[in-house]
């Protein structure tokens, strides 16, 4: 098997990226093997950066259908993972249409499908795969999404908007970057509960699995309502949208994802049952629910600049769902497993043949 390249990638070259965006439309029409997504991206000049009079987007995967600005069709110049777009000087508007491929994206990452599920994962460069984007951490947007489907539920971030039969609409009005774009379609069905915050909202809460696993969120509900009253409480954090959704299915090849309003799951780090989960498998339950809830302020709303600051989020959402398990359980307790974790891994992976330091501002990428 060869190595896939990698690219060293240093911190002393980021520069911001040409231009803002104001809001993206996308609607995806769903189908396994061509799934057409069209994108309506409302760019304006960066004034923090240099002016620029073409545009790199990146992009794996694609066939473009069509492409515009302003409604004048313009060419894609291909370009190492993405495209060149010849830019006007002020704001306008690029559009475009393309194809994609979910049954065959065995990279699980981007939209993919499996067992007759469409799942999304676009941290940390996934979102490329979907449409042409600048695909950064950096660069932030408000999204409004059309799904059209013949699957009964049809997710994606945010709060929802109008539905109908075969289609649903959504929009999340809290800028954010595309690695937290999240797209779910599918047959679930929904264990639902309520709270309301100290900010007065009403927020609906929905944890999804497929039907036969219903009933077995009951035990990530509760720690769900948990961590969002302790990070209240603790942090003066409320919740910002007004509903919550966790998807839990086998399908998800990541552990978690704290996609903003619409966290996936592995059903193994939710779903449990009085006859088969350990006191262990509750503990780590509410961790992990915790954790990802967690991120909606360290991490989703307050988010990385450039991926050298991964640790960052990571870190701090990790001390915070270390400080919530210690508060509703025992603190000594939790401090011992902590430190017996770093010491039995972290100290001994540090201590052998390969350990290294993180060489300071640089990281690499594989291709």
């Amino acid at each position: 098997m060869t190595d896939p390249k990698s690219t060293e990638i240093q911190l002393a070259d980021y520069a911001p990226f040409s231009h803002l965006i104001d809001g993206v439309h996308l609607t995806f029409h769903l189908s396994p093997k061509a799934t057409r997504v069209e994108s309506r991206i409302a760019f304006r000049p960066n004034p923090a950066a240099k002016p620029v009079s073409e545009m790199f987007l990146h992009g794996e995967g694609l066939t473009t259908l069509s492409s515009t600005i302003d409604g004048s069709p313009v060419t894609l110049t291909p370009a190492d993972q993405g495209v060149l777009l010849s830019v006007p000087e002020g704001p306008f508007s690029f559009e475009a249409e393309v194809q994609i491929n979910p049954a065959a994206n065995t990279a699980l990452e981007g939209l993919y499908m499996s067992n007759g599920m469409y799942c999304t994962q676009c941290e940390a460069e996934g979102f490329r795969r979907i449409t042409w984007y600048p695909d950064r951490p950096d660069v932030m947007a408000t999204f409004s999404v059309r799904v059209e489907g013949d699957l009964p539920v049809l997710l994606s971030n945010g709060n929802p908007g109008e539905s109908g039969p075969g289609w649903a609409e959504w929009h999340d009005p809290w800028p954010k970057p595309a690695y937290l774009f999240a797209l779910v379609a599918g047959d679930l069905v929904a264990e639902t509960d309520r709270i309301t915050t100290c900010e007065n909202r009403d927020v609906t809460l929905n944890i999804w699995t497929r039907p036969d696993d219903a009933g077995k969120a009951t035990y990530a509900m509760d720690a769900l309502k948990r961590s969002m009253t302790w990070d209240e409480q603790a942090y003066g954090r409320a919740y910002d949208l007004d509903v919550f959704n966790v998807v839990a299915i086998d399908d998800f090849n990541m552990g978690a994802m704290e996609n903003k309003g619409l966290n996936i799951f592995n059903a193994s780090y939710v779903l449990a049952s009085q006859q088969t989960a350990t006191d262990v498998d509750y503990q780590w339950i509410e961790s992990i629910i915790a954790h990802e809830y967690f991120h909606n302020w360290t991490g989703n709303r307050i988010t990385c600049r450039d991926w050298f600051q991964l640790c960052l989020k990571e870190g701090l959402t990790v001390f915070r769902d270390q400080q919530f398990s210690a508060d509703m359980r025992s603190a000594a307790v939790k401090r011992i497993e902590d430190v017996l974790k770093l010491r039995a891994r972290q100290f001994t992976e540090d201590a052998g043949a390969a350990g290294a330091p993180c060489p300071p501002g640089k990281f690499y990428r594989n291709q």
